[in-house]
C-alpha cells in the first residue's frame, strides 16, 4: 500500500539551530522528510511525528479485523498532510433511466505541518460524475493529538470505527432521503423550514451557502455580486441543472450539483480541496444543513 500511494518514505525530528559564528540550539524542531531532505513542519519539541508505516499499520489491523479492504493513499504538496482510504459499504440511487452508486470509504488523514492529528471520517464518490464528498471528518472523536502519549492510545481507535460506521449509514440515509424530495413543489413541511432560515428555495439556500453570500449580496440581483462570484455562481447553475435532470429533479441531484463543480472545476487537487479547503468545509456545513430539511 504504502508504495503504491507514493508514502513509501520516512520522517525525522531534527533540532533547529539559529544560524551564524554562535550557533544556539532552540526549543524547536523541525519534521524532515529523509528521501528529499525537505522540511514537512517546524513545531515545539513536546511534537511527536507518526510514521506513515505506523499509520499503515493500524489500518492494515483494522482493514483485517473489520473487512474492510485497503483502497488508495497518497500525499499533498511535498508531504506535508497525508491520507489512506478504507473501503466501506455502497448504496444505489434511482436516477433517469437507471440507478446511480453511491460508493463509501473510510478516509484517515494525518499531517505533519500541525493542520490537523491523526483522524477518521466518512467519503463517498458518486460514480456516474465521480463527485466526491468528504463528510464530517473533523467531527469525528477519535482525533489522536501528536504526543508521547498518542503511540500508547492509537489501539483505541479500532473499536471507535464502528463510530464512523454508524455515520457512514446516517449519511446514507440522509442521501436517501434527499433523493426523495422534489426540488420543486416541496411538502408545506420543507417549505416552512425552507422559510424559517430566510429561504424561498433549497436552490437559494445552497447557492448561498456555497458562495458565502453577505447579507448586501443577493441571487436576484446580480450587480450585488463581484466578477468572480458571479463567473462561479455561472459554473454552478450549469452543474447543478445538469445534475438535477439527471439524478430526477430532488434535492439529492442539487446537491450533487455542487459536488460536481467543487470536484471537477476548482483549481489545485480535488482531494486537497475537499479534506482541507474552504468549499469542503462549505459543502459539509451545507449538507447538514440540507438534512434538517429532509428529516
Amino acid at each position: 500500500m504504502l508504495i503504491k500511494a507514493n508514502l513509501n518514505w520516512d520522517i525525522e525530528v531534527r533540532k533547529l539551530i539559529t544560524a551564524g559564528d554562535n550557533p544556539i540550539e532552540t526549543e524547536n524542531i523541525a519534521i524532515v522528510r529523509t528521501d528529499t531532505n525537505q522540511i514537512l513542519g517546524v513545531h515545539g519539541h513536546k511534537y511527536m511525528p507518526y510514521q506513515n508505516t505506523e499509520m499503515a499499520d493500524i489500518l492494515n489491523r483494522i482493514s483485517g479485523k473489520m473487512d474492510l479492504p485497503l483502497h488508495k493513499g497518497g500525499y499533498f504538496g511535498e508531504g506535508e498532510k497525508t491520507f489512506i482510504q478504507l473501503k466501506t459499504s455502497d448504496i444505489n440511487i434511482p436516477k433517469v433511466g437507471g440507478m446511480d452508486m453511491v460508493k463509501g470509504y473510510l478516509t484517515c488523514i494525518n499531517s505533519y505541518d500541525g493542520s490537523t492529528s491523526l483522524a477518521f471520517g466518512h467519503s463517498n464518490t458518486t460514480i456516474s460524475c465521480q463527485n466526491t464528498f468528504f463528510a464530517s471528518y473533523k467531527e469525528v472523536a477519535n482525533k489522536v493529538r501528536h504526543t508521547a502519549a498518542m503511540h500508547g492510545r492509537v489501539d483505541l481507535i479500532c473499536a471507535q470505527i464502528e463510530e464512523v460506521l454508524r455515520k457512514e449509514q446516517l449519511i446514507y440515509d440522509t442521501i436517501t432521503g434527499m433523493a426523495n424530495v422534489g426540488i420543486t413543489g416541496n411538502s408545506q413541511v420543507i417549505a416552512k423550514r425552507l422559510k424559517q432560515k430566510g429561504f424561498g428555495s433549497a436552490r437559494e439556500l445552497a447557492l448561498t451557502r456555497i458562495l458565502n453570500l453577505d447579507k448586501e449580496e443577493r441571487l436576484a440581483d446580480l450587480t450585488t455580486l463581484s466578477t468572480r462570484k458571479r463567473n462561479i455562481l455561472s459554473d454552478l447553475e450549469i452543474n447543478i441543472n445538469g445534475e438535477i435532470a439527471d439524478k430526477g429533479g430532488n434535492i439529492w441531484g442539487l446537491f450533487s450539483g455542487i459536488t460536481k463543480y467543487t470536484t471537477h472545476s476548482l483549481k489545485g487537487d480535488s482531494t486537497e480541496n475537499k479534506l482541507f479547503g474552504v468549499y469542503g468545509n462549505r459543502e459539509r456545513e451545507l449538507f447538514s444543513e440540507l438534512a434538517t430539511l429532509v428529516s
